[in-house]
């Protein structure tokens, strides 16, 4: 063996200790700030105190949950509004990127300009245009009436107004997501498919969508967790009841005054909102496998 073949061999080993310490803090971080709280509210709600002033065992708090026909509503409205939010940014975002990916001209930059714009929004500001716009005697109902047309039945305050918000919300992310994904498209891909005769449709199918069922797994992830627990839009938007997680946890802790059934809430979400956290751990290791 030479002695660069030895340097070589060496250098990994000296630089294995010096990455596991860029990484520790934010892991450190990580561990104190997410994975610990978490622990420690599954501790508090089944690890609960007794009358005599010990402290025992018990499933209680879960078990008046799924026994609770307003919180299995409230459970419910969640799922629905997250599982229709998810489909309706896919429908969206996939042509908006498409057409980011395979168009050369200039209004691409004016469309992926747009679609990046709901980034810079802070929720409270969107739920307030979003009143003026759709709300009751509103922009829309305005120029309606001008024209002598009957006014929209308004979305505000039913269960589709977080919804439309929340679309509009999720839609930088993504789309930045998915264009990522179609960067591992090649254009000498497309046009061989395109010189064997393959339509837009085959295209699409056969050679696009094989190709960014990851990015998509990620994105749909990510749009899910932070639907899941959204508070702002839910809120202001929404209906009092059946009302989504976020605001139920809410007001639970501040206005019912029981911060273990709050706690609980938050435990449950949790463990919705894992199951697509292991999507996208799942989805990033797969792709870091040689």
């Amino acid at each position: 063996m030479t002695v660069s073949d030895q340097i070589g061999s060496a250098t990994p080993v000296r630089r294995r200790p010096f990455g596991l310490l860029l990484v520790a803090t934010p892991v450190l971080l990580v561990a104190w700030l997410v994975i610990w709280p978490i622990i420690s509210a599954v501790i508090q709600t089944v690890w609960v105190p007794t009358p005599d002033g010990g402290k025992t065992v018990s499933l209680a708090s879960y078990s008046y949950f799924f026994s609770d026909g307003y919180s299995l509503s409230n459970l419910s409205m969640t799922l629905w509004t997250t599982g229709v939010c998810a489909i309706l940014l896919l429908v969206v975002c996939l042509p908006i990127a498409l057409y980011l990916r395979f168009s050369n001209s200039k209004i691409a930059a004016y469309v992926q300009g747009l679609a990046i714009f709901p980034m810079f929004v802070p929720s409270i500001i969107l739920s307030f245009a979003f009143i003026r716009v759709l709300g009751p005697n509103g922009t829309a109902d305005l120029l309606l009436n001008s024209v002598g047309l009957p006014k929209i039945r308004s979305p505000y305050l039913t269960p589709w107004g977080p919804v439309i918000g929340l679309v509009w919300d999720n839609i930088p992310l993504t789309v930045l997501i998915l264009l990522s994904g179609l960067g591992n498209v090649s254009n000498q891909a497309v046009e061989a498919a395109r010189d064997v005769g393959a339509g837009k449709i085959a295209l699409l199918w056969h050679i696009i969508l094989p190709r960014i069922s990851n990015s998509i797994l990620v994105a749909i992830s990510f749009a899910v967790l932070g639907i899941f627990s959204a508070f702002t839009l839910p809120y202001i938007l929404g209906p009092a009841a059946p009302e989504m997680m976020g605001p139920f946890m809410q007001r639970t802790f501040r206005e019912l005054l029981q911060p273990n059934t709050a706690i609980t809430q938050a435990v449950i979400t949790f463990g919705f909102c894992i199951i697509f956290g292991l999507f996208y751990v799942r989805s990033v290791a797969k792709n870091r496998t040689p």
